[in-house]
């Protein structure tokens, strides 16, 4: 069995990260920390768990976290990058949730995050976590990147066209809207029922942490530099993204069938008929990215819609992917539930 830690468990990417794992097949959860919350049973916490994990959380300790085989972070970014240099020394792979290791150029990844990355030397290293461009890759990793949420719906979506040149990079547009639960459970005004229900907005417009992200992976499926626009938005719900992507096409071709191409091999990709409109509740839970294209009026403008649901597929989901990848398991394993409905 695969011993495993988890840092940071009392956040939703931390109870969905042991929502996964407690129920598969080849892990045992060794350890889970939480400094406000050491000493607490898990399941006091989250009683979803309760009957499923019996460990107390526990302060952050490298020795403890050392006789496991894979940790995952699921902390703030800035947090990972202080123990991870300890833990890989030790021999334990690691993958981290938060976006420590995302950005490959340290000057663009302090310029967002506000802080001296402390570790440097390993952004090269650092594999980004999209199997479906990433996978052999993931597999022989030491450090695993996982990516964002709205990343990983933008980037499944725009994947298709731009590694094969058919659309303007140069004119991207991104417009995306995401659940309250992709801000964290941190108590935030903003995030209360009260000032969010029934209300829908716009955010982070002049620019989002996510946006370099975004353009890294589509420049290098490009092959060169890309130009984005990216608006994200919040949705009175607590799960799921919806991203709409627009660009236009340099000529005549059969999207479906690009796109039923690209990801007929991909496990957690379903490339929807033709005609269809992809509905969050239809991930919600599960490991999914349901895509549709379309091409209005025949016209040269080419829509993408991907949803995912961001804690699964944008989290927690993609970071257990992640690891059966790097530990050789079935890159199913633990990830075959169905989604929730209604």
């Amino acid at each position: 069995m695969l011993k495993v830690g988890v840092v940071g468990g009392t956040g939703y990417t931390g109870v969905e990260l042991l929502r996964l794992l407690v129920k598969h097949p080849h892990v045992v959860v060794q350890v889970v920390t939480s400094r406000a919350e050491a000493g607490t049973p898990v399941s006091q916490l989250y009683p979803n768990l309760r009957g499923h994990l019996d460990l107390n959380f526990s302060e952050p300790n490298i020795e403890l976290l050392s006789a496991c085989d894979l940790v995952l972070f699921a902390t703030p970014n800035g947090t990972a990058m202080k123990m991870v240099p300890q833990l890989l020394d030790a021999g334990v792979r690691v993958i981290d949730l938060a976006a420590d290791f995302r950005i490959s150029d340290v000057d663009e990844w302090q310029k967002w995050y506000g802080m001296t990355h402390v570790c440097p030397a390993l952004l090269e290293e650092a594999v980004y976590g999209l199997p479906e461009v990433n996978r052999e890759a993931v597999k022989q990793a030491r450090l695993v990147a996982n990516p964002g949420c709205y990343p990983t719906a933008v980037m499944l979506g725009f994947l298709p066209l731009v590694e094969a040149g058919l659309i303007e990079v140069e004119q991207l547009i991104a417009d995306a809207k995401s659940g309250v639960s992709g801000a964290g459970r941190g108590a935030s005004v903003g995030m209360l029922m009260g000032e969010c229900g029934e209300s829908f907005k716009a955010y982070g417009i002049p620019g989002h942490r996510h946006l370099p992200e975004i353009k890294q992976g589509l420049a290098r499926a490009a092959g060169k530099p890309v130009s984005l626009t990216f608006v994200p938005h919040l949705l009175p719900m607590i799960r799921g993204i919806e991203t709409t992507l627009y660009s236009q096409l340099k000529g005549d071709v059969d999207l479906q069938a690009l796109f039923e191409s690209r990801y007929k091999d991909e496990p957690f990709v379903d490339v929807m008929p033709a005609g269809s409109h992809p509905e969050t509740r239809s991930v919600r839970g599960v490991n999914s990215c349901r895509i549709a294209v379309f091409r209005p009026q025949d016209s040269n403008t080419v829509v993408v819609s991907s949803v995912i649901d961001n804690l699964v597929k944008g989290a927690a989901g993609q970071a257990v992917q992640n690891m059966n990848l790097m530990f050789d398991l079935d890159e199913r394993a633990g990830l075959d539930a169905v989604a929730l409905l209604p």
